[in-house]
């Protein structure tokens, strides 16, 4: 713990601060206990205490209290303040006061006793026992600590079973205690009854007559010092300083008692009569000066906490100052009638006051002070009454003005929002009807507007004191009110004109997907129709194929000026939308279909028209073949056909008959074969022109019954 190092170091610590950081908590309990009780000892003498001593210091103010009850001085002017700079401040006042009185703190600072640190707390609170409870203790040229043993040991040598030689562990028994009292109070202890092995006894026993008898209070308890093996030093030894103070201060106070009555018996009583009536006629005509200004000022306040604290001051004055001065005044004519007759009793001249201090001069200032008095309660009342007016109104112009205030809060940021440029056509119309709500909210409220106006002009009227806020808040609610005004007329024409654009944007739409929608499934049937894959097998379905098709080009330039039409549309629309700023926040809202769309597919059409041109050209071009080899075929097919016929009905009948020689029979055979042999070519072109026909995928020839079975029919009748 920390040292008292001044220019006669009275004592040596047994252990230095850092140990003592590690101070054991029995010992933390009995210092905190100890110390607490000593300084409300001495705070009581200023009408307070603490009940928390590393709390109850951190603001420094009952620090610099304490120190100015047990030294006698008057400590700086404390900072009143709350922040902790001003407790700061308090405290190294406090440290600086004990420094000045040659103490020496080691690791100490103002701010660990304002963050309570307890262990700092209770060191520097040492600190202060040790200089003013212990350093001044001399006894037989010794002092402070051995001093106060010393003192300890002298008192209690006569006492059996009392051996004093520390601060600790001779105290435990509670003898010592008891001895001490014992010796300089003998008739508050039974000494004789006292037992050496009951030391709870011996303990309360001294504490508790110490408490009720010797103005000591309790530091120690009788268990905390019976439960330690060793107990603290520092608190046993701040208590036992109580008792040598107690008793070496009685014997003081009576030999002062008794030098001041040798004093006042040398004192004539008649001069001091002199005197107390010279200064309690000054204290009085003093007072009186004093306080008829105060009665006499007429000067209203602006507030009633102000005038209703004059009254209050008032009312303490006739109840608690005034009664006191009323009996000074009869005291000091008592007083001086009671000087006269002893002056007259004795022979000595009359008492004759200072000038402007007769009894009729007091009688005259009293006169006045009673005339000032007069009227000032009941002009009191009236201004009360008059402020009470005024702060009502004061008070119902707040109150309206606050629920206005409130209301208008983020109006303005509403009516502000730019929340309708991205908006639909059905959110814009939404938009509008909370807009119109709004509207009729804000007529509703003009009322108030005009109440806030007329009591801020019976407050100016009645010339309140706060007048100028008031006008201040009220020209901002007017102007707030006519900002609003002109506000939601200009949402209102920006909320109809983007309706109006919408509208006509959504008819558009609407028309656009009227249109569109039958236009893009032309578009889509033509350019099926265009890349369908046609089948014909003669030059009649061709031609008609292209009949269609020339009739389907013929449609296009109409459908051109129809597509053209529907794009208008969407210009249209791109118009207005460029033309006033629109922000189109989606897509036409009737149809997928876009105008690159439309384009896309009318392309592919004008694509597809000339294919199916080429196409139809290509096919008309192959029908003509086949009907070329179809006729080329029939022509020689309706020759070789009969004359095959023919031939096989010749060879039967031959074969049935078998009239001549066999060798006629053979010859004749042979004849036919070599006719059949001789005709083979024709067949073969036949074949050839038939082979023509299959690889072109003919199929059906209305020319001619025969197909190639003529060629079967010719093997048939060689191998007959």
């Amino acid at each position: 713990m920390e040292h008292y190092d001044g220019e006669n170091d009275y004592m040596q610590q047994e252990d230095d601060w850092d140990r003592d950081l590690l101070l054991d908590p029995a010992w933390e309990k009995q210092q905190r206990k100890t110390f607490t009780a000593w300084c409300n000892s001495h705070l009581r003498k200023a009408g307070t205490q603490i009940e928390n001593i590393e709390e109850d210091f951190r603001d420094g103010l009952k620090l610099m209290l304490l120190l100015e009850v047990i030294s006698g001085e008057r400590l700086a002017k404390p900072e009143r303040g709350k922040m902790r700079v001003h407790k700061i401040s308090n405290v190294n006042k406090a440290l600086d006061f004990i420094a000045s009185k040659g103490v020496k703190l080691v690791s100490i600072g103002a701010e660990e006793i304002v963050d309570g640190n307890a262990k700092m707390t209770l060191g520097m609170i040492w600190t202060i026992i040790l200089r003013f409870a212990i350093q001044d203790i001399s006894v037989e040229e010794t002092s402070a600590k051995e001093g106060l043993l010393l003192w300890c040991q002298r008192k209690t040598a006569p006492y059996k079973n009392v051996n004093i030689q520390n601060f600790h562990i001779s105290w435990k028994d509670g003898l010592g205690f008891c001895a001490l009292i014992h010796r300089h109070r003998p008739e508050l202890i039974d000494y004789g009854k006292l037992r050496k092995d009951d030391p709870m006894t011996n303990l309360n026993t001294a504490f508790d007559v110490a408490e009720k008898y010797l103005d000591i209070p309790k530091m120690l308890d009788a268990e905390d010092i019976i439960s330690t093996l060793r107990p603290d030093e520092k608190a046993v030894m701040t208590y036992v300083s109580c008792y040598y103070h107690a008793f070496s201060g009685k014997q003081k106070a009576e030999t002062a008692a008794n030098r001041i009555c040798k004093v006042l018996a040398v004192n004539q009583e008649n001069e001091q009569l002199m005197e107390d009536y010279e200064k309690l006629a000054s204290d009085l005509l003093e007072w009186i000066r004093r306080t008829i200004p105060w009665l006499e000022n007429r000067l209203p306040e602006n507030t009633m906490q102000a005038m209703q604290q004059k009254l209050e001051d008032f009312r303490d004055y006739r109840r608690l100052h005034k009664p006191p001065k009323v009996q000074e005044k009869c005291q000091l004519e008592i007083n001086f009638n009671t000087l006269q007759t002893k002056l007259r009793l004795s022979n000595r001249p009359a008492f004759m006051p200072s000038e402007g201090k007769m009894v009729s001069d007091i009688n005259n200032a009293w006169g006045s002070l009673e005339g000032a008095e007069k009227g000032y309660e009941e002009w009191l009342l009236n201004e009360i009454r008059r402020l009470e007016r005024l702060d009502h109104l004061a008070e119902k112009f707040r109150q309206k003005a606050a629920i206005h205030e409130a209301w208008t809060e983020g109006k303005e940021d509403l009516l502000q929002k730019r929340d309708y440029e991205t908006a639909s056509l059905s959110e814009i119309k939404a938009l509008l009807k909370k807009h119109e709500a709004f509207e009729s909210d804000l007529a509703a409220h003009q009322d108030r507007v005009e109440q806030i106006a007329a009591i801020a002009q019976e407050l100016n009227e009645l010339d309140y004191y706060d007048s100028p806020s008031v006008n201040a808040r009220c020209q901002r609610i007017c102007d707030q009110w006519d900002a609003l005004g002109a506000m939601t007329v200009k949402r209102t024409e920006a909320l109809q004109r983007t309706e109006k654009l919408l509208e006509t944007i959504d008819q558009l739409y609407l028309e656009f997907a009227k249109r569109a929608a039958p236009f893009n499934n032309w578009m889509e049937g033509a350019m099926e129709d265009l890349q369908d894959t046609f089948i014909v097998h003669t030059i009649e379905e061709i031609q008609g194929l292209s009949t269609a098709h020339e009739q389907f080009k013929a449609t296009l330039p109409e459908a051109d000026k129809e597509r053209q039409a529907i794009l208008g549309i969407h210009n249209e629309i791109a118009k207005i939308v460029q033309t006033y700023h629109v922000n189109m926040a989606g897509t036409n809202p009737y149809t997928t279909i876009n105008p690159q769309e439309i384009n896309a597919k009318w392309d592919k059409v004008r694509q597809l028209v000339p294919q199916r041109d080429q196409a139809l050209i290509e096919e008309h071009a192959r029908q003509q073949n086949n009907e070329r080899l179809r006729r080329q075929f029939a022509t020689q097919a309706n020759v070789i056909g009969p004359w095959i016929q023919t031939k096989m009905e010749e060879i039967g009948r031959i074969s049935i008959e078998m009239h001549g020689t066999l060798e006629d029979q053979l010859t004749h055979l042979r004849q036919y074969e070599k006719s059949i042999i001789n005709y083979k070519p024709k067949i073969d072109q036949l074949e050839g022109d038939h082979q023509l026909i299959q690889e072109a995928l003919i199929f059906d020839n209305k020319h001619t019954n025969y197909t190639m079975e003529v060629n079967v029919a010719t093997d048939q009748i060689q191998s007959s």
